[in-house]
């Protein structure tokens, strides 16, 4: 399942968000990845309020695994929000039900298909961990 870009107008990008790659080779897309090194374990892009982080991710060519699309129905796209999380939406309890099921639960927790940048911020910091990374790269037909 692709994600698509929400069809509502975002704005300009307000915010920087730093993603820390623990396994960046198993998750950069060169072909879509628009940062400067592909090997480089942080990476730093322009977000507007109303994205979701997983959308800014995979914008940018980061593969951040989302096995259900980005609609809060799995755990896959579970991330580690080291800096900026009062300038995201807060967790729901649909998405605390699912953040459960991820390995690694940490109280900086979350599903980047559910932190939608709400405030303009000069950083926010983004983990993905090394044991995230999308397994089944799919191809379009």
């Amino acid at each position: 399942m692709h994600l698509r870009h929400s069809d509502h107008d975002h704005g300009p990008d307000t915010t920087k968000v730093r993603f820390i790659l623990e396994n960046p080779e198993e998750l950069i897309d060169e072909d879509h990845f628009t940062g400067d090194d592909p090997g480089a374990t942080e990476h730093v892009f322009g977000a507007a309020k109303g994205e979701h982080l997983l959308e800014v991710a995979v914008e940018n060519g980061i593969n951040i695994e989302h096995a259900c699309g980005g609609v809060c129905a799995c755990s896959t796209c579970h991330v580690y929000v080291e800096q900026g999380m009062d300038q995201l939406s807060e967790a729901e309890e649909e998405e605390d039900d699912r953040v459960e099921e991820a390995p690694g639960l940490q109280i900086n927790s979350r599903l980047s298909c559910q932190c939608f940048i709400e405030k303009d911020s000069t950083e926010i910091v983004v983990r993905v961990p090394a044991w995230n990374r999308n397994a089944v790269k799919e191809v379009p037909h």
